[in-house]
């Protein structure tokens, strides 16, 4: 497995001097004014993301190419607060108040004059709510527009008829992903059907258990991988200390209140579901300068890089059931279409709806978002150096990788095959896989950098090199191996007498079936 590089003691001196400085991050001629609704790592609206999506378009589709299939795997809509986390919203109003109080009764008459207004008598705006985690109107509106999209971008493979089996939706359990593939499954099918005004119709859902879905909660499943991250969040937390440490820091002598980095921390939450959820963004987002959110933004990247991304590549080798399914969903529509059956007899489109541990992984598994040669070092499974600091740029951030409602879209193409001399022969076809992320062509280091790869390319180069792996192999913790004691007189004599008795037909009874039986 590759292992993560983590030079602490010069992060430690990057990130003291480059807050130490108290400078702006520079922004880069003719880039748009900073928004921090646009660095909220992956709690970025998907309108969001798209809008700031540095992705460079590539070359359009060739000519006389047609799109025979889909494959989706997204994120489920922008999200209210879980359970968790509205827990930790209401200890904050609690603390504001004792820091507010704190305040009054220092000797300085003038130390809550720099304190913004709004700290004073602050309330959750989930406070009191016993469950949390549901998929948002907003998050309904991402999923149901995406679908409109799709439909309009590839019109001809969603002309048939509406059949279960031709346009799969997949789901998780989770009420958050289940309900992003109804609001999808509703902008895809609208006027197709005949209910209400809208002339919708009906569709199926498929959902596995939790505890067997492997395809798309895999990291559920996965031991190797939750013992990994229980030994890792607290190296996590220890690499983000000296941001926190220094952001409070400042909080403190520009605020005159006594934060504590927990504070911070959860100031920087409060921050991105204000900006996220409700587009307020002069409260506790206000609290903060450029050049901190910058580096607020690059802890929570870096959590999701270790934690979910290149960190570790059992990360993102758990997600090979995933990719098999994938690719056998594309192979099955070759078939089809070299025995040239009709259409309404085939899948056209796989559509997936789950997390960001399952988009995050995937990606990886794809190999988008790496710097430089990293792709090659994966593949031999080498280190990979942790993302870039600001204000150096950086491929991995969680608001491009998997903001609510991201997506990866594996888009199958069947093409005209060439002659020896280069014209269109009408015999033969060949097969290409365009990756779309967020709705925009993106490069696959694997295949040249192209964002239109040869199928076969993309199974031997991108594929391949996974398929060494066993999702068992690499998931299963095996349990340590028992010494076999020497067996006792008595258990000789025990085993020679039950096997005589079963040979004679008799049924011998073991403790387990006598209980049963009683």
């Amino acid at each position: 497995m590759a292992a993560l590089r983590a030079p602490l003691p010069q992060l430690l001196l990057l990130v003291v001097a480059a807050l130490l400085a108290a400078a702006p991050v520079r922004r880069a001629a003719g880039a748009s004014e900073f928004d921090v609704r646009r660095h909220l790592s992956t709690v970025t609206r998907y309108d969001v993301a798209r809008g700031s999506n540095s992705v460079n378009s590539m070359p359009s589709v060739p000519d006389g190419c047609r799109v025979i299939h889909l494959n989706l795997v997204a994120r489920h809509g922008t999200r209210a607060p879980t359970k968790k986390r509205i827990k930790e919203l209401d200890r904050l109003s609690i603390r504001l108040e004792a820091l507010i109080n704190e305040a009054k009764q220092c000797l300085k008459s003038d130390s809550l004059k720099k304190v913004p207004s709004w700290i004073k008598g602050w309330e959750s705006r989930w406070k009191g709510r016993t469950k949390g985690g549901e998929l948002t109107s907003e998050g309904e509106e991402e999923l149901y527009n995406l679908a409109t999209r799709v439909k309009e971008r590839f019109q001809d493979l969603f002309d048939d008829e509406y059949h279960p089996d031709v346009y799969s939706i997949r789901a998780t359990q989770v009420s958050r992903a289940s309900a992003s593939a109804v609001a999808f499954g509703l902008g895809l099918l609208s006027g197709k059907g005949k209910l209400g005004p809208g002339n919708n119709r009906a569709f199926s859902v498929l959902s596995e258990s939790r505890a067997s879905d492997i395809c798309l909660r895999f990291f559920d499943s996965c031991e190797t991988y939750k013992a990994y991250r229980k030994r890792k969040e607290p190296d996590v937390e220890k690499q983000k200390e000296p941001i926190l440490d220094h952001v409070t820091a400042a909080l403190v002598d520009r605020y005159h209140l006594n934060f504590t980095t927990q504070d911070v921390s959860s100031l920087w939450f409060l921050c991105k579901q204000e900006a996220s959820l409700l587009n307020i963004t002069n409260q506790a987002c206000g609290l903060f300068n450029e050049a901190e959110v910058y580096f607020l933004e690059w802890t929570d990247d870096l959590e999701g890089f270790v934690l979910k991304g290149y960190g570790e590549s059992i990360n993102y080798r758990m997600g090979l059931p995933l990719l098999k399914d994938v690719v056998q969903s594309m192979e099955e529509a070759i078939i089809a279409k070299e025995e040239n059956r009709p259409d309404g007899t085939y899948e056209k489109a796989r559509l997936r709806f789950a997390h960001a541990e399952t988009v995050v992984p995937f990606s990886c598994l794809l190999g988008l978002f790496l710097e430089g040669s990293d792709f090659e070092k994966i593949q031999r499974e080498e280190a990979l150096d942790l993302p870039p600091m600001p204000p150096q740029g950086r491929n991995w951030k969680g608001s491009v990788v998997a903001p609510f409602a991201g997506n990866n879209m594996l888009v199958l193409y069947q093409c005209p095959g060439k002659t020896s001399d280069g014209s269109t022969s009408e015999g033969q076809s060949n097969y290409f896989i365009q990756v779309l992320h967020n709705e925009l062509p993106v490069s696959m280091p694997g295949c040249g950098n192209k964002d239109f790869c040869p199928f076969e390319e993309f199974k031997e180069k991108i594929v391949k090199p996974h398929l060494k792996h066993d999702y068992d192999m690499i998931c299963k913790i095996k349990p340590p191996v028992a010494r076999e004691e020497p067996a006792t007189f008595s258990s000789k004599v025990s085993g020679f007498f039950t096997g005589l008795f079963s040979q004679k037909g008799y049924r011998v009874a073991s403790a387990e079936n006598v209980k049963t039986e009683l």
